[in-house]
């Protein structure tokens, strides 16, 4: 398991989309917080990613590859539209999924929604090479505290990555939720 830098990653950029293909887990930076990642069309890389999070059924949030993506794979009423023109930005946009093939169903459990970010982060670019969404969840085990630097990334988590992509401590906190998909937008707050 590698930690590599942005610059790093700048520099292998079609060698590290190439191993999200070939289905690496890894961490990646947000404009939030650190965040483990992986193809959301790889179902044994999102079944690991369950596994090292003891996530069992809650679904994973998308980090997508571009609004274009978001527009010709979910439901998107005129509401949606305005948050999804506050994208790039620190928000999870729950909308109807209208193409279930878009992700595997271990992504969202076979539910009708998806969460889709594109965070204000230069690690876009990546996602946007790669051309598919990844997963992006907490790097941390459900009910522990996130991942703002190495030092408090859990070992478990370490030892089942690919590679980490890493630029120093984060002082960030999650996304901001946003329910799209029922009529009118909820803002939900995380506990």
């Amino acid at each position: 398991m590698n930690v590599i830098t942005k610059d790093e990653v700048m520099l292998n950029k079609k060698k590290i989309v190439k191993q999200i293909k070939q289905g690496a887990v890894f961490i990646h930076p947000t404009d939030t917080i650190y965040g483990i990642g992986c193809s959301v069309i790889d179902k044994d890389a999102v079944k690991t990613v369950r596994n090292v999070k003891k996530r069992n059924f809650m679904p994973f949030s998308v980090f997508a590859p571009s609004k274009d993506w978001i527009f010709e794979n979910c439901k998107v009423s005129n509401k949606a539209e305005e948050w999804i023109e506050k994208l790039p930005g620190p928000y999870t946009l729950i909308l109807a999924l209208k193409n279930k093939d878009a992700v595997v169903p271990e992504v969202n459990n076979n539910l009708n929604t998806i969460g889709v970010r594109i965070p204000d982060h230069w690690f876009r670019e990546v996602v946007s090479e790669l051309d598919t969404p990844i997963v992006t969840t907490s790097a941390n085990i459900k009910g522990d505290n996130f991942m703002t630097c190495l030092d408090n990334l859990n070992p478990k988590i370490k030892s089942t990555m690919s590679f980490i992509v890493y630029e120093g401590e984060k002082q960030g906190k999650p996304s901001t939720l946003v329910d799209l998909s029922k009529k009118e937008p909820k803002i939900i707050h995380r506990s």
